[in-house]
């Protein structure tokens, strides 16, 4: 595979999973619609406002049937030299998965602590932000953290990344190993809940109105709620989604009806520790909740095994270390580092 820039753009480098002969070509075992791989561009000429540039990507590979093919992909881009465009054009998910393929290839590299590996994602996002601050909202108070409307929520992402699998200090090596593996390669729809999964309040789903009447479908799915254990009812039922599997979190104070809609059972106490799926019961808000976790396993293209914790349970501090927003032992809370990365931008004025 080989990555082409028009007249003044050129490749820098490619981030993923590959083997690297030339300078130019990459080559790559297989290849499929789950894997991705960035490719950083460099400005080497002036570019003309208004015109547009464009990327080529071409793929020489061979068919399952012997074929020798050549697919090529080709993508013009708006040249523009304000750089307000620039943000309000950004992607948000892009820029996230760009952050886990840097500090995936750097820890798999082995040149590259767990520390600097954070340093590296925070310096990036105070960087991107600074720059945002500098040239593009210069009327605005310096006490004021001024976010671009695309990319509100990166500090959000990068402390997700510090607290993920990959680079919190106290996860297992396999553990480890295997996000490691997934961000050198996964697309961004798939790398990103792992660092900032979707958690769905379930005791909320839209259920079906009349007896006999199919269950309601998804996509799209319900609204997720905020990863802090604030936000978590006690008399509630919540599914975390983060790409790789499903955690069922059920509140003390869950009512008897819920209960036994859901998981057949009248108190929160009588689900066995060892349960490892929804079970299938004839009642609407059973079906709900099975529609939806199908839904989302066809989106992943992936089973997802399932966890269910009560409020209580030895390992519901597997499902707590997944809410990013709250302070814990590996890492500020969201408000703390938002004013962590505050301060990092404000020093750069100095």
């Amino acid at each position: 595979m080989r990555v082409r820039a028009s007249n003044g753009l050129g490749v820098i480098d490619y981030d993923g999973f590959y083997c690297k002969r030339t300078t130019t070509d990459v080559d790559l075992p297989a290849i499929d619609c789950d894997k991705a791989i960035c490719v950083s561009l460099r400005y080497e000429d002036k570019l003309v406002d208004g015109s547009e540039a464009c990327v080529q990507c071409a793929l020489l590979y061979t068919t399952t049937d012997g074929e020798r093919r050549i697919r090529v992909h080709t993508m013009a881009l708006p040249v523009t030299s304000t750089l307000g465009n620039v943000f309000r054009a950004s992607d948000l998910e892009a820029q996230t998965l760009d952050l886990i393929r840097r500090s995936s290839a750097k820890l798999l590299a082995g040149n590259c602590s767990l520390l600097a590996a954070r340093e590296l994602s925070l310096n990036a996002t105070v960087n991107t932000l600074y720059a945002y601050r500098k040239f593009c909202a210069t009327n605005n108070s310096t006490g004021q953290l001024i976010l671009p409307e695309g990319l509100k929520v990166l500090p959000l992402y990068t402390l997700g990344l510090h607290k993920s699998l990959g680079l919190r200090s106290d996860a297992s090596a396999d553990d480890r190993a295997t996000w490691l593996l997934l961000g050198a390669c996964a697309t961004a729809a798939a790398a990103v809940p792992s660092v900032y999964p979707r958690n769905f309040p379930i005791h909320r789903l839209p259920i079906a109105a009349t007896p006999g009447e199919s269950p309601p479908r998804f996509p799209p799915l319900p609204k997720t709620t905020w990863l802090s254990g604030e936000k978590l009812e006690q008399d509630g039922i919540y599914l975390l989604e983060d790409g790789r599997e499903m955690s069922v979190w059920v509140g003390k104070q869950a009512s008897a009806p819920l209960l036994r809609d859901v998981f057949g059972v009248d108190h929160a106490d009588h689900i066995a520790s060892t349960t490892a799926h929804i079970p299938r019961i004839e009642n609407a808000s059973n079906a709900s909740v099975n529609e939806m976790v199908n839904c989302m396993r066809k989106m992943r293209s992936s089973y997802m095994r399932t966890r269910i914790y009560r409020r209580g349970d030895i390992g519901e501090h597997s499902f707590y270390q997944r809410l990013i927003e709250d302070r814990s032992a590996a890492g500020m809370s969201y408000v703390e580092f938002l004013c962590h990365v505050h301060r990092l931008i404000q020093n750069k004025f100095q």
